[in-house]
């Protein structure tokens, strides 16, 4: 695949960003399950992608999304979720995670910022922690409505598929 040069294995993750970073560019980390990619999804993207000059995306293995979205969850294996990603011109590189929570994996990143969907509410955030500590900062782009994973899925349910 021509994209599969920025689908990185987590153990070359910090190598890779200190030659971003020895180039002076600035690091935005963004993450989720991507299991049904919709427009705000590519919102949010965009979004990190002008918050600096490089963006990572980290991805949800396929056993966290079950664990997070339950046992029909993702409808799309993980590599494939990456590819996907990895063809968006804004997004430089992606990551594959196991956890639950992007803490260990915003660790090795050491975003600059770190951006999260409208859902999501800042003290609510387990990884804000690591975040702020490595000096880095937490955007929340805003929700556009009607677009959705849960409204895609309501959809999908109800169409018997």
């Amino acid at each position: 695949m021509v994209t599969s040069h920025k689908v990185v294995e987590r153990a070359e993750l910090r190598a890779r960003l200190e030659a971003v970073r020895s180039r002076g560019l600035r690091i935005a980390f963004t993450n989720g399950c991507f299991d049904l990619i919709h427009v705000g999804h590519l919102h949010t993207l965009e979004t990190a992608r002008g918050q600096a000059d490089f963006l990572v995306v980290g991805v949800n293995s396929d056993d966290s999304v079950r664990r997070l979205k339950g046992p029909n969850r993702p409808l799309v294996d993980a590599r494939d979720r990456a590819e996907l990603l990895a063809g968006f011109a804004c997004v430089d590189m992606v990551v594959v995670f196991a956890e639950d929570t992007p803490v260990e994996i915003l660790a090795q990143v050491r975003p600059d910022v770190h951006i999260k969907g409208g859902d999501y509410k800042l003290e609510d955030l387990p990884e804000r922690e690591v975040v702020e500590r490595h000096g880095g900062r937490i955007l929340i782009t805003p929700l556009i409505p009607g677009h959705s994973t849960s409204r895609l899925e309501s959809l999908l349910r109800g169409q018997g598929g």
